[in-house]
Protein backbone atom coordinates (compact mmCIF):
# COMPACT_ATOMS: atom_id res chain seq x y z
CA UNK A 1 0.00 0.00 0.00
CA UNK A 2 1.56 3.32 -1.61
CA UNK A 3 2.42 5.32 1.78
CA UNK A 4 2.75 9.00 -0.54
CA UNK A 5 0.18 10.65 -2.25
CA UNK A 6 0.07 10.24 -6.56
CA UNK A 7 -1.69 12.15 -9.37
CA UNK A 8 -4.16 9.77 -9.30
CA UNK A 9 -4.36 8.32 -5.34
CA UNK A 10 -4.05 8.90 -1.47
CA UNK A 11 -1.89 7.47 -0.19
CA UNK A 12 -2.25 6.05 3.53
CA UNK A 13 -0.76 8.63 5.38
CA UNK A 14 -2.70 11.08 3.80
CA UNK A 15 -5.94 8.85 3.89
CA UNK A 16 -5.20 8.22 7.87
CA UNK A 17 -5.18 12.13 8.85
CA UNK A 18 -8.75 12.53 6.95
CA UNK A 19 -10.29 9.95 9.08
CA UNK A 20 -8.21 10.41 12.11
CA UNK A 21 -9.66 14.50 11.56
CA UNK A 22 -13.04 13.12 10.88
CA UNK A 23 -13.08 10.84 13.67
CA UNK A 24 -12.17 13.59 16.49
CA UNK A 25 -14.07 16.36 14.66
CA UNK A 26 -17.35 14.40 14.73
CA UNK A 27 -17.25 13.59 18.12
CA UNK A 28 -16.30 16.87 19.63
CA UNK A 29 -18.62 18.89 17.61
CA UNK A 30 -21.29 16.39 19.52
CA UNK A 31 -19.75 16.59 22.73
CA UNK A 32 -19.94 20.41 23.14
CA UNK A 33 -23.85 20.76 22.08
CA UNK A 34 -24.68 18.25 24.78
CA UNK A 35 -22.52 19.86 27.50
CA UNK A 36 -24.26 22.85 26.72
CA UNK A 37 -27.23 22.13 26.80
CA UNK A 38 -26.86 20.21 30.40
CA UNK A 39 -28.30 21.59 33.51
CA UNK A 40 -25.50 22.05 36.74
CA UNK A 41 -27.88 22.69 39.75
CA UNK A 42 -26.44 20.27 41.62
CA UNK A 43 -21.90 18.70 42.08
CA UNK A 44 -22.84 16.00 40.43
CA UNK A 45 -24.55 17.92 37.09
CA UNK A 46 -22.02 20.33 37.12
CA UNK A 47 -18.74 17.82 37.51
CA UNK A 48 -20.90 15.81 34.29
CA UNK A 49 -20.95 19.36 32.22
CA UNK A 50 -16.91 20.19 33.28
CA UNK A 51 -16.08 16.77 32.78
CA UNK A 52 -17.77 17.22 28.81
CA UNK A 53 -16.50 20.69 28.30
CA UNK A 54 -13.00 18.96 29.52
CA UNK A 55 -13.09 16.58 26.79
CA UNK A 56 -14.15 19.02 24.01
CA UNK A 57 -11.26 21.09 24.65
CA UNK A 58 -8.67 17.79 24.83
CA UNK A 59 -10.02 16.56 21.54
CA UNK A 60 -10.26 20.69 19.69
CA UNK A 61 -6.09 20.96 20.70
CA UNK A 62 -5.56 17.08 19.49
CA UNK A 63 -7.54 18.88 16.54
CA UNK A 64 -5.17 21.42 15.87
CA UNK A 65 -2.00 19.61 16.28
CA UNK A 66 -3.45 16.75 14.07
CA UNK A 67 -4.08 19.88 11.19
CA UNK A 68 -1.16 21.49 11.21
CA UNK A 69 0.77 18.09 10.44
CA UNK A 70 -1.85 17.50 8.29
CA UNK A 71 -1.40 20.24 6.46
CA UNK A 72 2.53 20.18 6.68
CA UNK A 73 2.11 16.52 4.87
CA UNK A 74 -0.60 17.87 2.17
CA UNK A 75 2.48 20.57 1.12
CA UNK A 76 4.74 17.83 0.63
CA UNK A 77 2.81 15.69 -1.15
CA UNK A 78 1.19 15.77 -4.94
CA UNK A 79 -2.81 16.59 -4.97
CA UNK A 80 -4.51 13.45 -6.60
CA UNK A 81 -6.02 14.48 -9.48
CA UNK A 82 -9.88 15.72 -9.91
CA UNK A 83 -12.19 12.73 -11.94
CA UNK A 84 -14.22 15.50 -13.55
CA UNK A 85 -11.66 18.17 -14.58
CA UNK A 86 -14.66 19.20 -17.22
CA UNK A 87 -16.87 20.31 -14.06
CA UNK A 88 -15.15 23.93 -13.41
CA UNK A 89 -17.91 25.16 -11.46
CA UNK A 90 -17.85 21.92 -9.22
CA UNK A 91 -14.39 21.91 -8.60
CA UNK A 92 -14.33 25.56 -7.62
CA UNK A 93 -16.61 25.10 -5.12
CA UNK A 94 -15.27 21.59 -3.66
CA UNK A 95 -11.95 23.63 -3.15
CA UNK A 96 -13.50 26.44 -2.05
CA UNK A 97 -14.77 24.37 1.02
CA UNK A 98 -11.66 22.31 1.37
CA UNK A 99 -9.84 25.99 2.13
CA UNK A 100 -12.55 26.99 4.76
CA UNK A 101 -12.63 23.23 6.31
CA UNK A 102 -8.83 23.34 6.53
CA UNK A 103 -8.64 27.15 7.69
CA UNK A 104 -11.66 25.97 10.74
CA UNK A 105 -9.36 22.96 11.50
CA UNK A 106 -7.28 24.91 12.68
CA UNK A 107 -8.47 28.41 13.84
CA UNK A 108 -11.54 26.97 15.94
CA UNK A 109 -9.63 24.80 18.50
CA UNK A 110 -6.70 27.56 18.63
CA UNK A 111 -8.83 30.32 19.08
CA UNK A 112 -10.64 27.72 21.70
CA UNK A 113 -7.05 27.10 23.37
CA UNK A 114 -6.57 31.19 23.42
CA UNK A 115 -10.67 31.37 25.18
CA UNK A 116 -9.77 28.68 27.66
CA UNK A 117 -6.22 30.53 28.18
CA UNK A 118 -7.46 33.57 29.00
CA UNK A 119 -10.02 32.91 31.49
CA UNK A 120 -9.71 30.65 34.87
CA UNK A 121 -11.70 27.96 36.25
CA UNK A 122 -14.40 25.24 34.76
CA UNK A 123 -13.31 22.29 32.75
CA UNK A 124 -9.13 22.11 31.93
CA UNK A 125 -7.06 20.93 29.06
CA UNK A 126 -6.36 17.23 30.20
CA UNK A 127 -3.35 17.52 27.80
CA UNK A 128 -0.17 17.81 30.12
CA UNK A 129 0.57 21.73 28.51
CA UNK A 130 -0.92 23.46 31.47
CA UNK A 131 -4.11 25.83 31.45
CA UNK A 132 -2.40 29.15 29.87
CA UNK A 133 -0.92 30.07 26.82
CA UNK A 134 2.73 32.45 26.55
CA UNK A 135 1.89 36.02 25.75
CA UNK A 136 -1.84 35.20 26.62
CA UNK A 137 -2.87 37.45 29.28
CA UNK A 138 -6.08 36.78 32.10
CA UNK A 139 -8.64 39.36 30.37
CA UNK A 140 -12.26 39.07 30.25
CA UNK A 141 -12.05 41.33 27.04
CA UNK A 142 -9.70 38.92 25.22
CA UNK A 143 -11.30 35.92 26.57
CA UNK A 144 -14.41 37.52 24.81
CA UNK A 145 -12.99 38.52 21.67
CA UNK A 146 -11.15 35.01 21.24
CA UNK A 147 -15.13 33.19 22.62
CA UNK A 148 -16.66 34.74 19.49
CA UNK A 149 -13.78 33.84 17.48
CA UNK A 150 -14.19 30.10 18.14
CA UNK A 151 -17.82 30.44 17.98
CA UNK A 152 -17.63 31.51 14.17
CA UNK A 153 -14.91 29.57 13.27
CA UNK A 154 -16.93 26.26 14.76
CA UNK A 155 -20.19 27.48 12.70
CA UNK A 156 -18.10 27.72 9.49
CA UNK A 157 -16.28 24.25 10.08
CA UNK A 158 -19.98 22.75 10.95
CA UNK A 159 -21.38 24.40 7.70
CA UNK A 160 -17.76 23.49 5.55
CA UNK A 161 -17.91 20.08 6.83
CA UNK A 162 -21.68 19.12 6.20
CA UNK A 163 -20.66 20.42 2.13
CA UNK A 164 -17.92 17.95 2.37
CA UNK A 165 -19.98 15.53 3.26
CA UNK A 166 -22.96 16.31 0.83
CA UNK A 167 -20.12 16.69 -2.07
CA UNK A 168 -19.05 12.76 -0.90
CA UNK A 169 -21.97 11.51 -1.38
CA UNK A 170 -23.10 13.14 -4.07
CA UNK A 171 -20.22 11.52 -6.11
CA UNK A 172 -20.87 8.29 -4.32
CA UNK A 173 -24.61 7.66 -5.24
CA UNK A 174 -24.93 9.88 -7.47
CA UNK A 175 -22.30 10.13 -9.79
CA UNK A 176 -20.98 6.45 -8.92
CA UNK A 177 -17.41 7.39 -9.37
CA UNK A 178 -14.46 6.94 -6.83
CA UNK A 179 -14.29 10.03 -5.07
CA UNK A 180 -15.15 8.51 -1.99
CA UNK A 181 -13.06 4.96 -2.56
CA UNK A 182 -9.91 6.65 -3.02
CA UNK A 183 -10.05 8.08 0.12
CA UNK A 184 -11.17 4.85 1.71
CA UNK A 185 -9.58 2.44 0.21
CA UNK A 186 -6.90 4.46 -2.29
CA UNK A 187 -9.17 3.29 -5.11
CA UNK A 188 -5.73 1.33 -7.10
CA UNK A 189 -8.25 0.57 -10.34
CA UNK A 190 -7.88 4.42 -11.23
CA UNK A 191 -6.38 4.99 -14.38
CA UNK A 192 -3.93 8.00 -15.15
CA UNK A 193 -5.59 11.32 -15.30
CA UNK A 194 -4.65 14.46 -16.67
CA UNK A 195 -2.83 16.51 -14.73
CA UNK A 196 -4.66 19.43 -12.87
CA UNK A 197 -3.24 23.26 -12.07
CA UNK A 198 -4.99 24.54 -8.90
CA UNK A 199 -6.35 27.60 -9.31
CA UNK A 200 -5.63 30.27 -6.28
CA UNK A 201 -9.65 31.84 -7.03
CA UNK A 202 -11.16 29.17 -4.47
CA UNK A 203 -8.35 30.41 -1.69
CA UNK A 204 -9.64 33.98 -2.59
CA UNK A 205 -13.23 33.18 -2.55
CA UNK A 206 -12.67 31.38 0.90
CA UNK A 207 -11.04 34.58 2.59
CA UNK A 208 -13.88 36.63 1.47
CA UNK A 209 -16.40 34.13 3.00
CA UNK A 210 -13.36 34.12 5.94
CA UNK A 211 -13.82 38.29 5.88
CA UNK A 212 -17.40 37.99 5.67
CA UNK A 213 -18.46 35.83 8.28
CA UNK A 214 -16.09 37.45 10.58
CA UNK A 215 -17.99 41.04 10.04
CA UNK A 216 -20.83 39.32 10.43
CA UNK A 217 -19.79 38.27 14.21
CA UNK A 218 -18.83 41.60 14.63
CA UNK A 219 -21.93 43.25 13.71
CA UNK A 220 -23.87 40.40 16.25
CA UNK A 221 -21.67 41.28 19.28
CA UNK A 222 -20.24 38.09 19.69
CA UNK A 223 -16.93 39.11 20.05
CA UNK A 224 -17.59 41.53 23.49
CA UNK A 225 -18.38 39.75 26.92
CA UNK A 226 -21.70 39.19 27.80
CA UNK A 227 -23.17 42.17 29.76
CA UNK A 228 -24.32 39.53 32.88
CA UNK A 229 -26.18 40.92 35.56
CA UNK A 230 -26.85 44.50 36.00
CA UNK A 231 -25.23 46.30 38.98
CA UNK A 232 -26.61 48.28 41.27
CA UNK A 233 -25.77 52.17 41.10
CA UNK A 234 -23.95 52.65 44.09
CA UNK A 235 -24.93 56.20 45.78
CA UNK A 236 -21.42 58.60 46.14
CA UNK A 237 -20.39 58.90 49.83
CA UNK A 238 -18.18 61.81 51.86
CA UNK A 239 -15.79 59.96 53.45
CA UNK A 240 -12.99 61.53 55.25
CA UNK A 241 -10.72 59.33 53.31
CA UNK A 242 -11.11 59.01 49.82
CA UNK A 243 -9.69 55.87 48.07
CA UNK A 244 -7.74 56.47 45.06
CA UNK A 245 -7.29 53.04 43.66
CA UNK A 246 -8.27 49.74 45.03
CA UNK A 247 -9.37 45.94 44.71
CA UNK A 248 -11.85 43.80 46.19
CA UNK A 249 -10.87 40.31 44.86
CA UNK A 250 -12.20 36.69 45.91
CA UNK A 251 -10.93 33.19 44.87
CA UNK A 252 -12.69 29.96 44.76
CA UNK A 253 -11.55 26.48 44.17
CA UNK A 254 -13.84 24.57 41.47
CA UNK A 255 -12.30 21.15 40.77
CA UNK A 256 -9.06 21.46 42.52
CA UNK A 257 -8.48 24.54 40.29
CA UNK A 258 -8.59 28.24 41.55
CA UNK A 259 -10.49 30.82 40.22
CA UNK A 260 -10.03 34.03 40.27
CA UNK A 261 -12.19 37.11 40.03
CA UNK A 262 -13.07 40.67 41.83
CA UNK A 263 -15.97 43.63 42.05
CA UNK A 264 -14.80 46.68 39.58
CA UNK A 265 -17.66 48.88 41.41
CA UNK A 266 -17.93 49.62 45.00
CA UNK A 267 -17.80 52.69 47.79
CA UNK A 268 -15.76 53.02 51.12
CA UNK A 269 -16.77 55.70 53.49
CA UNK A 270 -13.65 55.61 55.98
CA UNK A 271 -13.66 58.10 59.42
CA UNK A 272 -10.28 56.98 61.13
CA UNK A 273 -7.80 59.18 63.00
CA UNK A 274 -4.35 57.75 62.56
CA UNK A 275 -3.21 59.63 65.64
CA UNK A 276 -4.72 57.10 67.89
CA UNK A 277 -1.85 55.04 68.94
CA UNK A 278 -4.05 52.18 70.77
CA UNK A 279 -7.97 52.47 70.42
CA UNK A 280 -11.25 53.23 68.66
CA UNK A 281 -9.83 54.52 66.23
CA UNK A 282 -12.54 55.36 63.40
CA UNK A 283 -15.49 53.98 60.92
CA UNK A 284 -15.77 52.05 57.37
CA UNK A 285 -18.62 50.86 55.70
CA UNK A 286 -18.02 49.06 52.13
CA UNK A 287 -20.76 48.69 50.12
CA UNK A 288 -19.99 46.04 46.80
CA UNK A 289 -22.01 46.15 43.72
CA UNK A 290 -22.24 42.27 43.21
CA UNK A 291 -23.43 42.27 39.86
CA UNK A 292 -20.01 44.14 38.73
CA UNK A 293 -18.10 40.98 39.76
CA UNK A 294 -16.30 38.96 37.48
CA UNK A 295 -15.15 35.44 38.04
CA UNK A 296 -13.65 33.68 35.24
CA UNK A 297 -15.59 31.40 33.06
CA UNK A 298 -18.12 31.03 35.84
CA UNK A 299 -19.05 34.66 36.31
CA UNK A 300 -22.50 34.00 34.95
CA UNK A 301 -22.95 30.68 37.15
CA UNK A 302 -22.21 33.19 40.06
CA UNK A 303 -24.57 36.01 39.33
CA UNK A 304 -27.43 32.88 39.18
CA UNK A 305 -30.11 32.37 42.02
CA UNK A 306 -27.74 29.54 43.83
CA UNK A 307 -25.17 32.09 44.48
CA UNK A 308 -25.10 35.53 45.25
CA UNK A 309 -28.65 36.06 43.16
CA UNK A 310 -27.46 39.30 42.18
CA UNK A 311 -30.86 40.25 40.51
CA UNK A 312 -32.47 39.56 44.23
CA UNK A 313 -29.88 41.21 46.35
CA UNK A 314 -27.99 43.72 44.61
CA UNK A 315 -25.43 44.68 46.80
CA UNK A 316 -23.17 43.43 49.83
CA UNK A 317 -22.42 45.60 52.93
CA UNK A 318 -19.31 45.33 55.45
CA UNK A 319 -19.60 47.80 58.27
CA UNK A 320 -17.59 47.81 61.18
CA UNK A 321 -15.31 49.83 64.46
CA UNK A 322 -11.60 50.23 63.45
CA UNK A 323 -9.45 49.52 66.40
CA UNK A 324 -5.92 50.39 66.48
CA UNK A 325 -3.80 47.49 68.08
CA UNK A 326 -0.25 47.60 69.50
CA UNK A 327 0.60 45.21 66.80
CA UNK A 328 -1.64 46.25 63.69
CA UNK A 329 -5.29 47.21 62.92
CA UNK A 330 -8.66 45.30 63.15
CA UNK A 331 -11.72 46.04 61.35
CA UNK A 332 -14.64 44.13 63.88
CA UNK A 333 -18.02 44.42 62.60
CA UNK A 334 -20.88 42.92 59.69
CA UNK A 335 -20.86 41.72 56.95
CA UNK A 336 -23.94 41.01 54.87
CA UNK A 337 -24.40 39.04 51.63
CA UNK A 338 -27.50 37.43 49.99
CA UNK A 339 -30.02 38.95 53.17
CA UNK A 340 -27.30 37.20 55.43
CA UNK A 341 -25.76 39.44 57.78
CA UNK A 342 -22.66 37.70 60.19
CA UNK A 343 -19.93 38.59 62.73
CA UNK A 344 -16.33 39.59 60.77
CA UNK A 345 -13.26 40.46 62.30
CA UNK A 346 -10.41 42.00 60.02
CA UNK A 347 -7.07 42.00 60.66
CA UNK A 348 -5.43 44.75 58.31
CA UNK A 349 -1.56 46.22 57.42
CA UNK A 350 -2.06 49.84 57.22
CA UNK A 351 0.85 52.26 56.31
CA UNK A 352 0.20 55.81 56.96
CA UNK A 353 2.50 58.56 55.46
CA UNK A 354 1.09 62.11 56.06
CA UNK A 355 -2.54 62.31 54.40
CA UNK A 356 -1.88 59.55 52.39
CA UNK A 357 -2.56 55.76 53.54
CA UNK A 358 -2.03 51.98 51.96
CA UNK A 359 -4.21 49.39 53.41
CA UNK A 360 -4.44 45.64 52.31
CA UNK A 361 -6.04 42.68 54.25
CA UNK A 362 -6.93 38.97 53.81
CA UNK A 363 -9.80 36.87 54.74
CA UNK A 364 -11.79 33.58 54.42
CA UNK A 365 -15.37 33.03 54.34
CA UNK A 366 -17.51 29.90 54.34
CA UNK A 367 -19.83 30.02 51.41
CA UNK A 368 -22.15 27.91 53.08
CA UNK A 369 -22.66 30.66 56.17
CA UNK A 370 -24.43 33.35 53.48
CA UNK A 371 -26.17 30.77 51.83
CA UNK A 372 -24.29 30.90 48.85
CA UNK A 373 -24.22 27.57 46.64
CA UNK A 374 -26.54 25.68 48.91
CA UNK A 375 -26.80 23.26 46.02
CA UNK A 376 -23.75 22.05 46.13
CA UNK A 377 -23.46 21.17 50.07
CA UNK A 378 -20.21 19.09 49.38
CA UNK A 379 -16.65 20.22 48.34
CA UNK A 380 -16.12 17.86 45.31
CA UNK A 381 -16.98 20.40 42.89
CA UNK A 382 -16.76 23.99 44.61
CA UNK A 383 -15.06 24.48 47.76
CA UNK A 384 -16.13 25.63 51.04
CA UNK A 385 -13.23 28.91 51.68
CA UNK A 386 -13.67 31.42 49.46
CA UNK A 387 -10.55 33.64 49.92
CA UNK A 388 -10.74 37.72 50.16
CA UNK A 389 -8.36 39.88 49.36
CA UNK A 390 -8.26 43.91 49.84
CA UNK A 391 -6.04 46.52 48.82
CA UNK A 392 -6.72 50.15 48.55
CA UNK A 393 -4.84 53.38 48.75
CA UNK A 394 -6.50 56.64 50.43
CA UNK A 395 -6.07 60.08 51.05
CA UNK A 396 -7.74 62.15 53.46
CA UNK A 397 -10.34 64.65 52.30
CA UNK A 398 -9.03 68.18 53.29
CA UNK A 399 -5.62 67.03 51.80
CA UNK A 400 -7.26 67.82 48.11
Amino acid sequence: MPVSNTTTRYGSITRSFHWLTALLVMTLIPVALIAEDLPYDTSAQLAQKAWLFSLHKTLGVTVFFVALLRILWALSQPKPASLHPERRIENFLAETAHWLLYGSLVLAPLSGWIHHAATSGFAPIWWPLGQSLPMVPKSEGVAAFFGGLHWVFGKVMIVSLLLHIAGALKHHFIDKDATLRRIITGAPELANLPATRHARTPLVAALAIWAAVLAGGNLIGVYTADEGAQAATLADVASDWTVQEGSIAIAVTQFGSTVEGSFADWTADISFDPTISVGPSGTVEVVIAIGSLTLGSVTGQAMGPDFFDATQFETATFAADITTMIDGYVAEGTLTVKGVTLPVRLPFRLSVNGDAAEMSAQLQLNRLDFGVGTNMPDESSLAFAVDVAVALTATRANSQ
